[in-house]
């Protein structure tokens, strides 16, 4: 049993990777509120570096921390050992689709002011009789203009709006050049914290394997080099709209099989 196991713990008094693995073995073999319990609490530093890339959105911390553990909670039960994956690449998916589900079911009852949400429908509205109308995605301007408010006032109600609502990471913009349309994925420059924490090379390493040379080139040209689109290309002499065109069918690929980790 779990509990009668002598185990090997690194200075944090946490369980080294042999002795979470055997308890993961165990678990799926004999699940026990023991070995559960044991392997909530030396994981629970995933949920807690989870949490935090969500806070400060309009909701409380230990709110964002409570549901983060009860998604890695979810992972722990639906996590096998045997399908070769890293706990923390599995988990992951998991914890982030709780939080996103947490959010969305908030909705407006965090706190914004009713002029703001009474606007932000109004914006919705505009938006698609604007988009029929003009035949193109309209502008603050041109929503400021049929509603006759000020361009200030749209883009207020457009920020607040973004508080209840995580954005995807697939929505596109209007990029006024070739490629027409340009992925937020692709403007987000940050280097999210907890990447450096949680062991993703598991997972990287075996959906590679499912990559030609050259979208194994351009994944590790963007996302781990840096290079923008337009080097990339110049780079190996070809299209800014080719490299964009494999891009999204990495992006597509690595998504698939995020959530095929997440049902198996």
């Amino acid at each position: 049993m779990a509990n009668k196991h002598n185990y090997n713990r690194d200075k944090n008094n946490s369980l080294d990777k042999a002795d979470i693995k055997e308890l993961f073995r165990q678990y799926k073999d004999m699940p026990t509120k023991v070995t559960r319990d044991i392997l909530i609490e030396n994981h629970l530093y995933i949920a807690e570096i989870l949490a935090k890339k969500y806070a400060n959105r309009g909701i409380d911390y230990d709110d964002i921390y409570q549901v983060a553990s009860i998604g890695l909670i979810y992972a722990i039960d639906r996590y096998d050992i045997d399908k070769g994956f890293e706990f923390s690449s599995f988990a992951t998916p998991t914890i982030i689709g709780e939080i996103k589900k947490y959010f969305r079911d908030k909705g407006w009852t965090i706190r914004v002011p009713r002029r703001i949400q009474e606007l932000s429908k109004k914006i919705n509205n505009a938006k698609v009789h604007l988009s029929q109308e003009l035949q193109r995605i309209p502008t603050v301007g041109d929503i400021a203009t049929y509603l006759n408010t000020s361009e200030e006032e749209i883009l207020e109600a457009m920020e607040a709006s973004k508080v209840y609502t995580p954005q995807s990471l697939d929505v596109t913009f209007d990029s006024h050049n070739d490629d027409k349309e340009v992925n937020l994925a692709e403007l987000i420059g940050e280097e999210d914290f907890y990447f450096s924490r949680i062991e993703n090379n598991d997972f990287l390493m075996k959906t590679m394997e499912k990559l030609n040379e050259i979208e194994k080139e351009i994944l590790i040209e963007r996302y781990f080099n840096k290079r923008t689109q337009v080097t990339i290309a110049n780079n190996l002499d070809i299209s800014q709209m080719t490299v964009s065109r494999i891009e999204k069918r990495i992006l597509e690929k690595l998504r698939k099989e995020v959530e095929r980790t997440m049902i198996d």
